[in-house]
């Protein structure tokens, strides 16, 4: 692994020996009824050799985000997603199912299951694809990313040396389908990882809700802190790296954290 850079949400380009991997891009500064409290990523966030897509929610395949790719970038997309990704046609992509396993610009892909509704939206005819997690790698550097999910058996996913773990949402609620911050340490626990990186939590917010209160500090500002206090009482503390967004952090290979 040679660094790792969260652009907030579920954006993150991870740096691997020779190949650059993005997962579900997203640089929107509102999204629906749901807006970024902080910059949107600079141009130079689309940089990447292969984008990973975990499911087809708005916020996770973002089409507008990916028309700023190059067009050579190939993105990995859930089977099915082929109604909303056929604006993409200039673009490589590639349709996949969890026990899938592939080579896909230098980087060795295996598509793993996941806990959550996968569908566009609700519309009939609309398009519908299972949600996917990912482990990734080249090189021996190897990274986890499950997308979103509820609680699991992650025990057959093999230990990596990054994980990108899901902590919270952009609302006042979860619900099944995601992780919790107590939860998230969990299935990092039950994976292994060198380095933890907490995503999709503090990015975006309801424009109808207030900004500050119980309600904001419970659901956009407290994940952060109950995953490093419950990844510290699991003795994962010196594994977590949650740098400021858009800030690229070297991860450096050997000893496994104490």
């Amino acid at each position: 692994m040679t660094a790792v850079t969260w652009w907030g949400h579920s954006f993150v380009t991870v740096e691997l020996p020779g190949a650059t991997v993005v997962t579900d891009p997203l640089m929107s500064r509102r999204l629906f009824h749901v807006r970024r409290a902080s910059e949107p990523p600079p141009a130079h966030a689309t940089r990447a050799d292969l984008v990973l897509i975990s499911h087809l929610h708005h916020d996770h395949l973002h089409l507008p985000t990916l028309r700023r790719f190059d067009d050579a970038v190939p993105i990995v997309v859930p089977r099915g997603a082929v109604k909303a990704v056929r604006s993409l046609e200039r673009l490589e992509t590639i349709e996949v199912v969890p026990g899938d396993r592939l080579t896909v610009a230098g980087v060795d892909v295996e598509v793993l299951p996941a806990r959550h509704d996968g569908r566009r939206d609700k519309r009939p005819g609309a398009a519908e694809a299972t949600s996917l997690g990912f482990r990734f790698g080249r090189d021996g550097a190897t990274c986890w990313y499950p997308g979103d999910t509820g609680v699991m058996d992650f025990g057959a996913v093999e230990p990596v040396d990054l994980a990108l773990v899901p902590i919270g949402g952009w609302g006042p609620s979860l619900g099944d389908g995601h992780l919790d911050p107590e939860q998230a340490v969990e299935a990092v626990r039950a994976v292994g990882a060198r380095w933890i990186l907490p995503v999709h939590h503090g990015t975006y917010w309801p424009v109808v809700l207030r900004s500050s209160g119980p309600t904001h500090e419970q659901w956009f500002q407290r994940p952060a802190p109950r995953f490093r206090a419950a990844a510290a009482g699991a003795g994962l503390g010196a594994r977590v790296v949650m740098p400021p967004m858009g800030v690229r952090t070297p991860l450096p290979r050997g000893s496994m954290p104490v």
